[in-house]
Formats: C-alpha cells, sequence, structure tokens
C-alpha cells in the first residue's frame, strides 16, 4: 500500500509513530505538507500537484488536519476523495467535528448523551441560557478549539455573563454548556478505528484545574470500557462520518456524556498510558480498506432510479409492533431492511424472525414510493408550559418568527 500522511507536523509524536507502523508493516509512506498542494480542476479531471509536481499514485490518505488550516485541508482532503483515494476521515467527517456546535447538533439528533448545551447571540439571552442548562458553575467552551484551549468554567453568574460578554465582543462564538460535576475534573477518551474502541484512558486533572487534556497537565491512566461507553463513542465517531476519532466522555449519572470528538487524536498520551500499539491499528485498518473497501451508501445507493435509502420508524400502536420483520411483507414491497436501531442498540442486518418493538427504527434500501407511506407525519415537539413563561406556544401563535 501506497499511503501518504497528510500533516504540517512531521515531527510530532503522532505522525513520527504513524509512519513508523506503517514502515514496520512493508507499507510505503509519504508526510505530506497539507499547505503544499495546488488543487487542479477541470471538466472530469480533478488533480492534485504537490510541491509544483504533479502527484503520483497513492492507494490511501491518513488526514491530520489541524484546526487553524480546517478550510484549506478539507479542501485537499476532498480532492483526494473526487480522485476515488481512500480517505481515512473525509472532509465531510472532520468539518462535522471541528465546529462544537455542529458536531452536538447532530449527536443530539441520535440521541447519544451530551451535557446540556446552549448557543446564544443576544445579551438578553444570556441569562435565561445559563438558567435552562441548570445555572452556575457553568461551562463556556469556544466553537472552535483543541487541547483544552478555549474552555473556561464559570463559577457563578456574573462572572459567566461577564466572559460570555468579553469573548462575544472579539467576535468569538461561544457555547455554555451544564458543568457536570459528578465527573470530579475527570473524563474518558476513547479511540476509535472503524467499528471497535481499540483503546481508552482516563484522564485526571491536578490541583486546581478542571480541565483534564494531558496538554493541561492532566494525569491518564489504562482504562477498560464498558460495552456501554464503547457503543456510544463508536456511534458518536460513525454518525459524524469518522473512521479514526478520538472521543471524550464524561462519567455522567446517566452513563456516557459526549464533549466532543476529535477527527486528528494525538496518540502519546493513549499509547504511553496503554501501552497499546494503537498507531499499528490505524495503520491496519486503513490497509484492509484498501484491500476491500467500504462502499458510502449515501452516495451510491440513490444511483437507481425510484430507489435510495430511509428510515422507518416503529411509534406505540403500529402494525408492526409485535410481530416478525419477516411479517412485515417489506420485502414484499422492494424493501430490505439493513439496520434495526433499538434504544441505544444498533443491531446490523437484523434477523428476519426479530420481533419489532414499539420505538424500534429500520434502516431500509428500496423502493422510496413505497417506503414514503410508511413514514408517519412529522409532529412538533410541544414543550411544556412554565409558570411565568412569558412565551407562547409556536403552534397557538399568529405571529411567524
Amino acid at each position: 500500500m501506497k499511503l501518504a500522511i497528510l500533516s504540517c507536523g512531521p515531527n510530532s509524536y503522532s505522525t513520527r509513530r504513524l509512519k513508523e507502523a506503517a514502515l514496520q508493516r512493508g507499507h510505503n509512506v509519504k508526510v505530506l505538507n497539507t499547505l503544499k498542494f495546488a488543487i487542479d480542476l477541470q471538466q472530469g479531471v480533478p488533480d492534485l500537484y504537490y510541491r509544483q509536481k504533479a502527484l503520483s499514485t497513492y492507494d490511501a490518505v491518513l488526514p491530520r488536519i489541524g484546526a487553524s488550516i480546517t478550510y484549506y485541508g478539507t479542501a485537499v482532503v476532498r480532492q483526494f476523495q473526487e480522485m476515488d483515494v481512500f480517505c481515512a476521515n473525509t472532509a465531510h467527517g472532520i468539518i462535522n467535528s471541528r465546529d462544537k456546535l455542529r458536531s452536538l447538533q447532530i449527536l443530539s439528533r441520535h440521541h447519544l448523551g451530551i451535557p446540556r448545551t446552549t448557543f446564544v447571540r443576544d445579551k438578553k439571552d444570556v441569562i435565561p441560557a445559563i438558567e435552562r442548562v441548570g445555572g452556575a458553575p457553568v461551562i463556556i467552551k469556544l466553537i472552535e478549539g483543541t487541547q483544552g484551549i478555549g474552555v473556561l468554567l464559570a463559577e457563578s453568574m456574573s462572572a459567566a455573563e461577564s466572559i460570555i460578554e468579553l469573548l462575544q465582543s472579539q467576535k468569538q462564538n461561544v457555547l455554555v454548556q451544564k458543568f457536570v460535576a459528578e465527573s470530579k475534573g475527570k473524563d474518558i477518551r476513547a479511540f476509535v478505528v472503524g467499528d471497535r474502541v481499540v483503546a481508552a484512558m482516563r484522564r485526571v486533572a491536578q490541583g486546581q484545574e478542571f480541565r483534564s487534556n494531558v496538554h493541561r497537565g492532566g494525569l491518564a491512566e489504562a482504562v477498560e470500557l464498558t460495552e456501554d461507553y464503547q457503543q456510544t463513542a463508536v456511534r458518536a465517531a460513525q454518525i459524524l462520518g469518522l473512521r479514526v476519532a478520538g472521543v471524550d466522555m464524561l462519567e455522567g449519572k446517566k452513563g456516557p456524556q459526549i464533549m466532543e470528538v476529535n477527527s486528528s487524536p494525538g496518540l502519546e498520551g493513549i499509547e504511553t498510558c496503554t501501552d497499546l500499539d494503537v498507531a499499528g491499528a490505524v495503520i491496519d485498518y486503513i490497509a484492509a480498506q484498501v484491500d476491500f473497501p467500504e462502499i458510502d451508501i449515501r452516495q451510491r445507493l440513490t444511483v437507481s432510479r425510484g430507489y435510495g435509502v430511509s428510515e422507518i420508524y416503529v411509534p406505540e400502536g403500529s402494525n408492526f409492533v409485535g410481530i416478525t420483520i419477516t411479517d412485515t411483507k417489506l420485502s414484499e414491497q422492494d424493501i430490505n431492511v439493513l439496520t434495526l436501531y433499538r434504544g441505544n442498540k444498533v443491531i446490523p442486518n437484523p434477523r428476519r424472525d426479530r420481533i419489532l418493538e414499539a420505538g424500534d427504527k429500520l434502516l431500509c434500501f428500496g423502493k422510496l414510493e413505497s417506503m414514503r407511506g410508511m413514514i408517519p407525519a412529522k409532529t412538533r415537539r410541544r414543550r411544556q408550559p412554565k409558570v411565568k413563561d412569558l412565551v407562547t406556544d409556536e403552534a397557538s401563535s399568529s405571529e411567524a418568527p
């Protein structure tokens, strides 16, 4: 396999370890500076130049895109994708994870545990927003930031208001997030490769520091994750479109709470504390994908006219509740069930004799016309009215937003 590692830091620990692991396995590997590419476009022939010369052919690319070059870096990765080169992480996945608000919006939609979070712009909305997440103390985060940079703890309402006002005056977008007190300055970093967690560590903040990042002086220890934490980490990475990711989670009372997902996770801390060859696991995964690549169903399965992928929800009272997948007679309507989602469980290629329950979701491929009739009309989620709530329900309001 001929592998390109996109990195502006060839001497960093992570880049050196990935190159070393590839060479140990007999692969041809080059570290290429992401900023030295030129992107050429013409009809039907996407191309790349590196240091003013036409780029030679590569089998795979492993992007290590820093936050400061996200736009240009993802453009380069996207060009490799258009040239049909396997990319360990796609441009779409990197962009999803790099923006903290965007990633939490996506994860929230898929019912994964996250700390309650709010995003406001108007100064008048700051205090109500802090109250909605549970009041002070709160965590204040810049939407883009890594290694704990741009993460602040506000102990009081007035401190939070002052910090947010200062950051907004500097044209910074900030998130206000519930402080998960039970985590006690600890978090979990799960290193996801493909569909499994290959290593995990617990990071513990030191002294008065509440941030547990290793770069902030936090201590790391190897940890064996429960199935719930492993499934949450893998699902988070997959939902955002990442194949290689570091998923940071808090240990909340109700289970894992995802803080963020990193598309270029560092290797030094996790390899040192776990004594595992994480770099080797990444390289082995990429090599396997080059030999037998997965198909991105979002791009490939909709090419047949009238066919596509859709999700069928099984609500309470549905005719599907209590019967098997076979008895739904979906196959007779040219609909194939690919995956069954039940609570936090993901069941790929479910058995045809599996009995369906209320709340199940079926990811299906088949005739779109047949599936449309099975999807119930969306209903607006109504908020429970609160005392002194001056905002009328949207459904009964005569004013358009």
